[in-house]
């Protein structure tokens, strides 16, 4: 097979006869091709007057493929790569446990499954149709389930997104967690699209599908059970204690998502070795797509064949520190993330179609360990803590949000073209109340350097919710080469809550490898 890159296509072009473009693009008859498949598309948008396709494409000759890509710079001899689930060559004494049934939880589960070893899964929430009615129930205005919402239960946090699978790290198992969503329900463009993404809508049944290959295999996942503590001798787990109840295991996998602050505490008290890590902390800005798409896209904005605009901005402020826009959902909805009673935290979700009116967007700004705190390695939990619990207050309960024009030039902020989706209530509110005085200044710094980059970033009317706390760990929980924690054999600290990955597919990837570092030191 032959891999053609930089491809550059009309926005009407058709996808179903790609034979031609092919053979253009190698120079050879298109009767020498035997086949062409699309592999990657994205939407070049740099000049707004020529918006035109990029795409990668695959394609079979019937003869010479090493010739026909000699002196191509776009070409070159593909194999596609092949993933070895692998297996495990005899049954451990233990059934091994994993903790966490969110990207990591689950793709390490499923992986162990798949290698014989009838994984115990220990998740704190709830199955996704039970916890759907608890967050609809939470949107609603009914009290807040702290261990049924929208950072815990199946699926974990991803669930309630927008279901993003792009990533910034390279790794051999990214196409088979691609290949794997497809599988159990998610569509099969997410394999070609540059920037994939399965909608939340999708992702309920695609987890649901993934928990039943689990137990078909001989996996257990345990709903609504909280990891209490752990058994620790001679600096090795032997079992696991949950609900009050102990599991015998000698392999815990602590894939425990970014939120579990109370199994944070736990691990530290139980001597784990942690440390703090940076991450960032900011606000949730929503514009109508129909804008965005008109400063992206230009007189291409509404087109067919295009989607609903994307962006994705960062800056380097005077003062050191950077902003930068993350998790954007085109025509999504700013959700209440809240999972601890007396705090607000905000996210961003979007279906598969992003068909709603508003754009929304994460800003960020970044925080250092020197920003709180020295002595305890859970200062930025707190931190954390603080700013949610600030805002609670700021909003009597309610979700705080303002306006752009009120948040940059004092107006007073009033609902105007742009209306806030999140639930179930709001109220105007400083973020000077909220946040600490270098998040606001460099906010507002950052929001008007992204307004040089897209025009109307700034615009008065747009709708600003706060707080966005948990984009992503502040501690990492410290673990050697072989993927066990530093000072205590048998257990892996694995994805985001361990801070070992930033999303949906890194954390699936981690958890991929944290299940292969098991299958291989139970085979040796």
């Amino acid at each position: 097979m032959i891999l053609i890159n930089n491809v550059f296509l009309p926005l009407d072009a058709d996808f179903n006869d790609l034979i031609p473009v092919a053979a253009k693009s190698l120079k050879i008859n298109p009767s020498r091709v035997l086949s062409v498949k699309l592999f990657k598309k994205s939407v070049d948008a740099r000049h707004k007057n020529d918006i035109k396709f990029c795409v990668s494409l695959i394609c079979k000759l019937s003869s010479d493929e090493a010739k026909a890509v000699k002196g191509n710079k776009s070409a070159s001899v593909y194999e596609e790569p092949v993933y070895e689930w692998k297996r495990c060559k005899t049954a451990p004494a233990h059934r091994p446990v994993v903790v966490g049934f969110g990207p990591a939880g689950m793709f390490c589960a499923l992986a162990l499954s798949r290698a014989g070893l009838k994984p115990i899964i220990l998740e704190r929430g709830f199955d996704v149709d039970t916890r759907t009615k608890d967050v609809n129930a939470f949107f609603s205005g009914e009290r807040l389930k702290e261990n049924s919402n929208i950072q815990f239960g199946e699926g974990g946090a991803g669930t309630f997104s927008d279901g993003k699978l792009n990533t910034g790290i390279k790794d051999k198992r990214i196409r088979e967690v691609l290949k794997t969503f497809v599988y159990f329900g998610a569509k099969s463009d997410i394999l070609t699209e540059s920037k994939p993404h399965i909608g939340t809508d999708y992702l309920k049944e695609t987890v649901k599908n993934i928990r039943n290959e689990i137990i078909s295999l001989g996996g257990e996942i345990r709903f609504g059970t909280l990891l209490d503590g752990l058994k620790l001798e001679n600096g090795r787990v032997t079992s696991v204690f949950a609900n009050g109840r102990e599991i015998k295991t000698d392999t815990v996998v602590l894939a425990i998502g970014h939120s579990a602050r109370d199994t944070y505490e736990m691990l530290k008290d139980s001597g784990f070795k942690m440390e703090k890590k940076p991450f960032a902390i900011g606000i949730r800005i929503e514009h109508l797509q129909k804008d965005i798409n008109k400063a992206l896209y230009g007189e291409f904005a509404g087109h067919k064949s295009l989607g609903p605009a994307d962006y994705k901005l960062a800056v380097h402020l005077k003062n050191g520190r950077g902003v930068f826009t993350f998790c954007m959902c085109p025509g999504g909805e700013v959700v209440n993330a809240s999972s601890e009673d007396g705090g607000i935290a905000v996210n961003g979700m979007s279906e598969n179609a992003r068909n709603k009116e508003n754009a929304n967007s994460a800003v960020l700004v970044g925080v250092n360990p020197e920003d709180f705190g020295k002595d305890d390695v859970l200062a930025g939990v707190r931190l954390q803590r603080e700013i949610e619990r600030k805002a609670f207050s700021a909003g009597a309960g309610a979700v705080p949000v303002t306006t752009t024009g009120g948040f940059l030039f004092g107006k007073e902020p009033k609902i105007g073209r742009v209306k806030p989706s999140v639930k179930p209530k709001t109220v105007f509110a400083d973020l000077g109340d909220i946040f600490p005085e270098f998040i606001v200044e460099s906010l507002k710094e950052g929001i008007l350097a992204f307004d040089k980059k897209i025009s109307g970033f700034a615009d008065g009317d747009s709708i600003i919710t706060a707080p966005e706390t948990r984009s992503s760990s502040p501690v990492r929980i410290l673990r050697g080469e072989d993927g066990q924690a530093l000072n205590i054999k048998g257990v892996y600290p694995c994805g985001e809550g361990a801070g070992y990955a930033g999303g949906i597919t890194s954390s699936a990837v981690d958890g991929m490898k944290t299940a292969e570092n098991i299958i291989e030191a139970l085979n040796n």
